[in-house]
């Protein structure tokens, strides 16, 4: 399978005016794909089309087709509980339940239907987002004493226990200081390969460590001052850094931002 989702002619009106329009894009499984682009221009309100969180607000509609696995998610017969199980998201500031750590993933997991042993796939969960170590002997403590870092690792942990295939992060470090932002970089590089990963994020250098695959968005705005977002490219992060098919997108990446992997 060459994508995961493949987005065709999408167009989101809100209130009958579009605010993102004509975008045709590709996203490929166990790869880190990151949007980028001014602020305004999007990023988050195309990210929010992939599990249909957009459905939640009053006069948004959508136009095009979203494909998953080659399934379009707006057909009136997809299950919205299920997409949302198989395409989980995290927001830009941690936002864990007022209750234990433990109860925080189980939670979860009994709202999904899973009736194994909840003490192992808890376990399992923390040590993938490397938090085992540091709570495991604190599980019926409030996760609200966690540090900031740790609290966006303990949401990461309850979106990948019900076990999705795509994880979606719009500005997932956007609240945490340096050393918890390059915890989780790490973190999400090494989750790739076994989860499809869309991050939106306004740092460059970020994209630079992280991704794979790199969109670039950009908006117009008409005489009325309606601003409309699109894509100007998608490329690999290499090519989009460092020889990029649109002028715009050399303009937006000219702070000549290493490329450092992590």
């Amino acid at each position: 399978m060459n994508s995961i989702i493949k987005v065709e002619n999408l167009t989101v009106l809100y209130q009958n005016l579009p605010i993102i329009a004509g975008v045709y894009l590709d996203v490929k499984p166990q790869e880190i794909t990151g949007i980028m682009g001014r602020s305004g221009c999007g990023k988050s309100t195309l990210l929010r089309c992939f599990n249909r969180l957009n459905d939640f607000v009053d006069g948004m509609k959508i136009q095009g087709n979203i494909l998953f696995k080659e399934q379009n998610i707006y057909d009136a017969d997809v299950n919205l509980v299920q997409l949302r199980r198989v395409i989980g998201m995290l927001f830009q500031r941690p936002a864990p339940f007022p209750t234990s750590i433990y109860k925080n993933i189980s939670m979860a997991l009994k709202a999904n239907g899973y009736k194994k042993n909840l003490d192992d796939l808890v376990e399992d969960s923390l040590i993938k987002v490397g938090l085992w170590n540091d709570v495991k002997n604190h599980l019926h403590k409030n996760a609200m004493n966690l540090s900031g870092g740790q609290k966006q690792r303990l949401c990461l942990a309850r979106a990948i226990a019900i076990q999705p295939e795509i994880i979606l992060l719009d500005e997932p470090c956007s609240a945490l200081d340096p050393i918890s932002t390059l915890e989780i970089e790490n973190l999400l590089y090494q989750l790739k390969k076994d989860y499809t990963i869309i991050i939106t994020t306004h740092d460059l250098k970020q994209i630079a460590r992280i991704c794979d695959d790199v969109i670039y968005m950009d908006m117009k705005e008409d005489d009325r001052g309606n601003k409309t977002g699109f894509i100007v490219e998608q490329n690999s992060v290499e090519k989009i850094f460092l020889n990029p098919d649109s002028q715009e997108t050399l303009a937006y990446t000219s702070g000549g931002i290493a490329m450092n992997r992590v």
